[in-house]
C-alpha cells in the first residue's frame, strides 16, 4: 500500500456488496467513498480526489462498461471492473473499455484489495524508475511520453488519453527500443503478474495502443509483432531531462 492511503470510489448499485467491500477496505487503510450509479459517480468524482475507481458493470441506467469508456477519455485513473460474468470475452471487454483490471463476482475482499495494491504500486513504481533514470519524457516520431504527468502527447502536442496499463506498457517498449520483448517479459516488466493479468491481456492493450499512435493499427509499423516471439518497438527513442530549478 502506498505511503499515503488512496482515495478509493466504489461503484456499485447492490448495497450488502458495497457495504461488504467498502468495510473491508476501510480496515485496511483506504479513505472510501460509495456510489449507487452514474450520476452519483459523477457528482463523488468531483467534489473528492479520487485515486482509484471501482465500477461493476451492472448498474441502473448507464451500464459500467459506458461509464469506464466516458471516465477513460477524460482521466487516467486506474479502473477495477466488477462483474458476475468471469468469461475471458467480458473481461477482454472490459479492459477494451479502458478497465486496468477485472474483477469476477463472488471474489474475496482480499484479492480486491491485492489487485488494487498492485495498480497503485505499479503506477508509484514507474514514477520512481522514470526519476531516477533522470528522464522526465521521451520522444518519438513527434510523439512525447512524459513520466511526471503520466500523458502521451501526438506530434500535434494534443494530450491522448490512456489507461494506466496502457501508459506502463507503452514506457516500457520506449524504454527498450529495438528489442524483441515476449508477452511473458512485458507482464512481469509491467508487474502485470501481481495484478493477477494473463498473456492475452498484452494483446488486447497492444491493440488499443496502436490505434492510439500507428496510422493504420492493422499494418503496424511502431510497434510489430514478432512471430512466436513477442513485440518489437521500432522508432529511435531520445530522453528528454528538465534541468533542476535553482
Amino acid at each position: 500500500m502506498a505511503t499515503a492511503s488512496p482515495n478509493i470510489l466504489i461503484v456499485e448499485d447492490d448495497r450488502e456488496t458495497r457495504t461488504l467491500i467498502a468495510k473491508y477496505l476501510r480496515t485496511n487503510a483506504c479513505n472510501v467513498t460509495t456510489a449507487n450509479d452514474g450520476r452519483e459517480m459523477a457528482r463523488a468524482m468531483a467534489d473528492h480526489r479520487v485515486d482509484l475507481l471501482i465500477l461493476d458493470v451492472m448498474l441502473p441506467g448507464e451500464d459500467g462498461l459506458s461509464l469506464c469508456r466516458k471516465v477513460r477519455a477524460e482521466s487516467q485513473i486506474p479502473i477495477i471492473m466488477l462483474t458476475a460474468r468471469g468469461e475471458d470475452v467480458d473481461r477482454i471487454l472490459g479492459l477494451e473499455m479502458g478497465a486496468d483490471d477485472y474483477l469476477a463476482k463472488p471474489f474475496n475482499p482480499r484479492e480486491l484489495l491485492a489487485r488494487i495494491n498492485a495498480v497503485l504500486r505499479r503506477q508509484a513504481a514507474a514514477q520512481t524508475v522514470s526519476t531516477s533514470n533522470g528522464a522526465t519524457a521521451l520522444t518519438f516520431l513527434g510523439w512525447r511520453i512524459d513520466f511526471r504527468l503520466r500523458e502521451l502527447r501526438d506530434p500535434a502536442g494534443a494530450r491522448v488519453a490512456m489507461t494506466s496499463a496502457e501508459f506502463d506498457l507503452l514506457r516500457t517498449f520506449c524504454e527498450r527500443p529495438g528489442r524483441v520483448l515476449s508477452r511473458d517479459s512485458l507482464l512481469d516488466l509491467t508487474n502485470g503478474r501481481s495484478a493477477g493479468s494473463f498473456e492475452r491481456s498484452i494483446d488486447v492493450l497492444v491493440s488499443r495502443i496502436r490505434r492510439k499512435i500507428e496510422t493504420d493499427p492493422q499494418d503496424a509499423t511502431m510497434i510489430k509483432t514478432v512471430r512466436s516471439g513477442g513485440y518489437l518497438f521500432t522508432p529511435t527513442v531520445d530522453a528528454v531531462t528538465t534541468p533542476a530549478s535553482g
